[in-house]
């Protein structure tokens, strides 16, 4: 059985921070490479289990994302870039777990 594996898509001054702990790191200074980076770590047959994307890329990102919403692995999570939240990442884990257990149990 192989090791399944984890990636981050983001600037490049986001991604570094992952790369130093062993995460594979994608540098994307815009949506197009964050979109092949996202096709290439999604192939068949890949080992990624989790894909961290930066919420800024994430927002031209969403239909391919959205293909993920339901299949258990990989697991899409938006994270914050250099700049500070957007919120689209708390608002994609509470849309996640309304949609898991049918209610929205994390509140506002």
């Amino acid at each position: 059985m192989s090791k399944l594996k984890i990636a981050v898509i983001g600037g490049k001054d986001t991604v570094i921070g992952f790369k130093a702990v062993g995460l594979e790191a994608c540098p994307a200074d815009n949506a197009a490479e964050a979109r092949q980076a996202l096709k290439d770590l999604t192939k068949e047959g890949s080992e990624y289990a989790i894909i961290y994307i930066e919420e800024k890329l994430s927002q031209q990102l969403q239909h391919e994302i959205n293909r993920f919403k339901d299949s258990p692995s990989p697991a899409i999570i938006l994270i914050p870039g250099r700049e500070g939240s957007m919120g689209l990442g708390q608002n994609a884990l509470k849309e996640a777990v309304e949609r898991a257990v049918g209610t929205n149990i994390l509140g506002d």
